[in-house]
């Protein structure tokens, strides 16, 4: 086996770990593949440098969030620039504080923005104040976040009083 297979093959099991497991230190994951401290810390910088590993964010559950936080999903229809396509708009918009993801879609519109602020009101002013100026924007559809039941390949435990009326059938 030739030094990269054996680098690439190393360097998927520690992604693999980072991405399957919770937030484990170096000494941690070596023990836990096997291998040396160092080179699992040589692994992650690389990771790091390749922008393969953006940072480490711990996955909150939406409903136990102690300042109640409101989530709009937007779909948004741009026109495309010349040259540049969708890629200006779509980096400016992920720009915005407010904004917590932003993707490309295929589909009716073009662009899933994901946004969160302390209330409803802040999330229509932000749709309507800041997003839906923005020249070449042609349309937004503002979706609010009711209930999570899965954030990030997370399950979420439901209250156990709604667990029990599953169970009941009429």
């Amino acid at each position: 086996m030739s030094g990269a297979c054996i680098f690439s093959a190393i360097m998927n099991e520690v992604l693999k770990l980072l991405t399957e497991g919770e937030r484990l230190n170096e000494s941690q994951m070596a023990e836990i593949l096997g291998m040396s401290e160092d080179l699992v810390k040589e692994q992650l910088s690389t990771l790091k440098e390749k922008g393969v590993l953006l940072g480490w964010i711990p996955v909150l559950n939406p409903e136990a969030d102690a300042e109640m936080t409101v989530r709009g999903v937007i779909e948004v229809k741009i026109t495309p620039e010349r040259e540049g396509g969708f890629n200006r708009l779509a980096q400016r918009i992920a720009r915005f504080d407010e904004v917590e993801s932003c993707y490309l879609m295929s589909g009716s519109y073009d662009l899933l923005v994901v946004v969160r602020q302390s209330t409803l009101h802040k999330v229509a002013s932000f749709v309507s104040e800041r997003l839906s100026t923005i020249e070449g924007i042609v349309s937004t559809a503002t979706h609010f976040m009711l209930r999570a039941y899965k954030e990030q390949g997370f399950l979420i435990e439901q209250p156990k009083e709604d667990k029990e009326r599953l169970d009941v059938s009429p």
